[in-house]
């Protein structure tokens, strides 16, 4: 069931990345955009597109123009998702833990950055051009971690639990994704994370 399971998600993280990254050096970014919007580097578009993990995961700066401030505990793996697409770029960092991906005790969190030039208000997000996390139902407009986000229940490949967003300024969005063990934690999470 494990191995399973390991193949799931690594299917999930190709399906993210595949599409846009197949020549990963082809699709480099800078160290952020015209819009300010923190940008993947070479180095980890390619871990990405080869979804290579980091055994014990990152912590706060995860992500370069990033800090999460806040990281619940228990998490085992980590790992870098970035694509390029249609314009958009796509960077975030998964953290998980040993549990299957069924179960609804797994413990993860994933929290992104898309740097996407049509992002100004709130509403946008409903248009959000993604592949994994769109807002087009089930939303709610809500303060959490004093921020006005739009949030729904994690469903499908996002897993169970809450999926939250916003736009941090004009052309960067944030969206953070926690499992069902850490929702009771999204004001700390959503409060946490700070875009430089």
């Amino acid at each position: 069931m494990r191995t399973i399971n390991k193949t799931l998600t690594l299917a999930a993280v190709s399906l993210l990345s595949a599409a846009t990254l197949q020549a990963p050096a082809a699709h480099a970014a800078t160290a952020g955009t015209a819009t300010g919007c923190p940008a993947p580097s070479r180095a980890e578009i390619k871990r990405s597109y080869e979804a290579k993990e980091d055994k014990p995961a990152k912590g706060a700066t995860a992500l370069r123009g990033v800090h999460v401030g806040y990281i619940p505990k228990g998490f085992t793996h980590g790992q870098v998702v970035a694509q390029k697409h249609d314009g958009v770029t796509e960077y975030g960092y998964q953290w998980t833990a040993d549990r299957s991906d069924i179960d609804l005790k797994r413990r993860f969190l994933w929290v992104r950055v898309v740097c996407w030039p049509g992002a100004r208000e709130l509403a946008d997000l409903k248009k959000l051009p993604v592949t994994l996390g769109t807002f087009t139902s089930g939303t709610k407009t809500r303060t959490i971690g004093g921020r006005q986000v739009l949030t729904k229940p994690g469903d499908g490949a996002l897993g169970a639990g809450r999926y939250a967003g916003w736009v941090e300024r004009e052309g960067v969005v944030v969206t953070v994704m926690a499992g069902r063990p850490h929702v009771g934690n999204l004001d700390q999470i959503i409060g946490g994370v700070k875009v430089s």
